[in-house]
């Protein structure tokens, strides 16, 4: 590294942003992930021992993915080498492949790449990593937010152990602010701030367990804030107040957040928590969620899971799918909460899901028959000499509309599809069939 280079970086590192400058360097820096980097715990031990095999870690954005990266690269006698996915092309994977080529072959060094947002990469660029991660030439770190199951083929998969990084807690984030404001070498301790009480336990909320949105937070307050008379540079409530003015919604429309948010949303309407419900509900409209993607979940969950037990959930579900897409949002939150309310609090009934699926496995796997004759098509001509329709009974020529018939297909006389479920309408309606039957 020459003089000019050296300068570049110095000046890299002060300009950079605080939650970049305030990265750790050791384990024991790390605030939070105490399950996969606590004492004892098996990252933990690989790191002190520095005897990494390949790993990806997973979790949403600021929980310290690149910053466990960073500190095994400080940490291992190995080289050191990083892409990101985002930018890196054929020729700098080759580059990579080749420097590590050398080390192994040159001066018995193992080489460690650290792939950040690995899920950037398409499929072929993984596969031309594989080889060299299966004999040893490269040692991989992965970080993606997406996750790895779906995002990473799976022989990569398999030659790596994933980690989940977790949201860190409240507490995890103040120990960060309160460090970025005290470290004075590489934090804001040289401005003289004062945080108080009310703007941190803010920051720390609304950060939602991201640290660098906290970070980056706290840099624009300090930044902005005028010293006062006493020297210092105060950040109030209001101050932090300005500086994240609404609560970053952690949501992904491709990922993680919006399949666990809407299962979230539909497994409480089906459990009957409206409660629950609504709070899914105003996660997925906060986060831009499509109402109509919405709507069509809530009238999936009226047919599956309240079914016959309350019949009107479906009519009142499919309006409301209906007028949100006319209406569209802010006001379509109310046409969406009055729907899921409803499907929510209505009794609940599985019968007509659970009979439609058995009777497509029959059609799928069984041999089902013809068509009685006596129910196939009698009207056009010729339809009687084939014995078509012929000894059909009509229906509302018999007391209370019901006649006893054979209706399936001979092979399947015993099938069962249909087992009602003494739930709400559906009761009534199984006492209505009872009394036609025996009438």
């Amino acid at each position: 590294m020459d003089l000019f280079e050296y300068m570049r970086e110095q000046t890299k590192e002060q300009e950079s942003p605080l939650a970049s400058r305030l990265r750790p360097t050791t384990l024991e820096e790390v605030v939070g992930q105490e399950h996969i980097i606590g004492k004892g715990k098996l990252l933990y031990r690989a790191i002190k021992a520095d005897k990494l095999s390949s790993i990806i870690f997973y979790g949403p954005p600021g929980t310290g993915k690149t910053t466990l990266a960073k500190v095994i690269a400080n940490t291992t006698s190995a080289e050191f080498l990083q892409i990101n996915a985002t930018s890196a092309g054929k020729k700098d994977m080759e580059q990579v492949v080749k420097q590590a080529q050398d080390n192994a072959g040159m001066y018995q060094k193992r080489t460690i790449l650290f792939v950040d947002e690995i899920h950037r990469f398409n499929k072929s660029q993984q596969d031309y990593l594989l080889p060299f991660v299966e004999d040893g030439t490269i040692i991989l770190i992965g970080a993606t937010t997406e996750n790895p199951y779906f995002e990473v083929n799976g022989a990569l998969l398999s030659r790596s152990i994933i980690f989940e990084l977790h949201s860190l807690q409240t507490d995890d984030i103040k120990r960060l602010l309160r460090r970025a404001v005290e470290d004075t070498e590489r934090g804001m301790g040289s401005y003289k701030v004062r945080l108080t009480e009310d703007a941190l336990d803010f920051l720390a909320d609304m950060a939602d367990g991201d640290a660098r949105a906290a970070l980056n937070a706290i840099e624009l307050a300090v930044l902005t804030t005028e010293r006062g008379e006493d020297g210092l540079i105060t950040i109030t409530l209001d101050v932090a107040q300005e500086c994240i003015q609404k609560r970053a919604v952690r949501y992904d429309k491709s990922g993680d957040n919006h399949y666990d948010t809407i299962s979230a949303f539909i497994k409480s309407m089906r459990g009957s928590d409206v409660q629950a419900t609504m709070h899914y509900l105003a996660r997925m409209i906060e986060a831009g969620e499509d109402p109509n993607f919405i709507a069509r979940r809530i009238v999936i969950c009226a047919a599956e899971d309240v079914g016959l037990a309350d019949p009107q959930a479906l009519i009142l579900a499919n309006a409301a799918a209906q007028a949100a897409h006319m209406v569209g949002f802010p006001e379509a939150r109310i046409i969406l909460s009055e729907a899921a309310c409803y499907v929510a609090l209505a009794p609940k009934s599985n019968s007509a899901y659970l009979a439609i699926d058995a009777a497509i496995a029959d059609v799928r796997h069984k041999d089902c028959g013809q068509v009685p004759d006596h129910l196939k098509d009698s009207h056009y001509s010729g339809a009687s000499k084939l014995g078509h329709g012929n000894t059909y009974k009509y229906a509302h020529n018999y007391p209370n509309g019901y006649v006893k018939q054979q209706y399936l297909p001979t092979p399947l006389m015993d099938a069962s599809y249909y087992n009602g479920i003494k739930r709400g309408k559906e009761e009534q309606l199984l006492c209505d069939w009872e009394k036609r039957r025996k009438s």
